[in-house]
């Protein structure tokens, strides 16, 4: 009997998010607004003064103001949003162990693109390893034209032993307005560095998604010599592992989980962790959350 090729699980034909502030953008798209238009929910009552729209006149309130006074109703219009994904490239997420890192950003990135587009938003990558990778970054857009191109660049794309400053460079990019904004990496920024990137992005909708291998760290010894690779710098140290040892490497691995924890919650959503594996319902019910 010859054992199956176990195959990959289909990526989703859509992504479900949404959003809990409204958008100020003037183009029409499925998102709640600012703006008043002709569809969407009732919003209130203004005064024909306020809102000249006569096609618009409430005969029931107008008729029950002692002055006289014409009142119209407003509908609140739907919006567009910008939504741009901030992507870690750097020397950290070439870990291959259970997965791949950056299969799994590139699916991440496929899945939104397409979602992104079939909302009506626009979508862009700016991704960054010590500085912005222009060979991988794209620009907002709407067009369905490069998606392709730019998930075979992500899967074809091999990270140097580079850190993750530039993404503080890349998060300018993205502007003022506010969007909905993806960072994924696996966050082993510096401290500093990772409050600096959250501070850039606080004027942002901030959704941080975690990629992590259960090989990083789950698999150490208790005991035996232990060849560590630092991903950032290329540099190996040989360890004499023990269980202190190795209890130590754990709590300060949980501690620093922990303060990217605080620190996404202090300045976006709450993060989405992926381990070896996309779980795209839990995905799916994290982004429709809005919150």
């Amino acid at each position: 009997m010859t054992a199956r090729a176990k195959t990959a699980a289909p990526l989703p034909v859509d992504l479900p998010y949404r959003i809990v502030w409204k958008s100020r953008a003037l183009r029409q798209g499925a998102h709640r607004s600012v703006q008043s238009g002709a569809g969407g929910m009732f919003r209130d009552l203004a005064t024909l003064i306020e809102y000249n729209d006569p096609r618009r006149i409430d005969l029931r309130q107008s008729l029950r103001d002692p002055f006289e006074t014409l009142y119209v109703r407003r509908f609140e219009e739907k919006s567009q949003i910008g939504v741009a994904m901030l992507l870690d490239v750097s020397g950290s997420m070439g870990f291959h162990g259970a997965a791949r890192k950056m299969a799994l950003a590139a699916e991440l990135a496929q899945v939104f693109a397409t979602a992104v587009r079939r909302a009506g938003d626009t979508f862009a990558l700016y991704a960054a390893d010590d500085t912005v990778r222009e060979g991988l970054s794209v620009l907002p857009t709407r067009s369905r034209a490069g998606e392709a191109d730019m998930v075979a660049a992500l899967r074809a794309f091999v990270p140097a032993r580079r850190g993750a400053a530039g993404l503080i460079d890349a998060a300018r990019r993205v502007g003022r307005k506010r969007n909905l904004v993806l960072v994924v990496s696996d966050f082993l920024l510096p401290e500093d560095q990772l409050e600096a990137l959250f501070e850039v992005l606080s004027g942002h909708d901030v959704v941080p998604i975690r990629i992590a291998d259960s090989r990083e760290s789950a698999a150490l010894p208790s005991w035996g010599l232990v060849e560590l690779a630092d991903l950032e710098t290329g540099r190996r140290r040989l360890v004499a592992m023990r269980p202190a040892l190795r209890a130590e490497w754990q709590r300060r691995y949980e501690a620093r989980r922990s303060f990217f924890r605080r620190l996404a919650a202090r300045y976006g959503r709450e993060p989405f962790e992926i381990t070896d594996a996309i779980a795209w319902d839990r995905l799916g019910a994290h982004l429709a959350a809005g919150a």
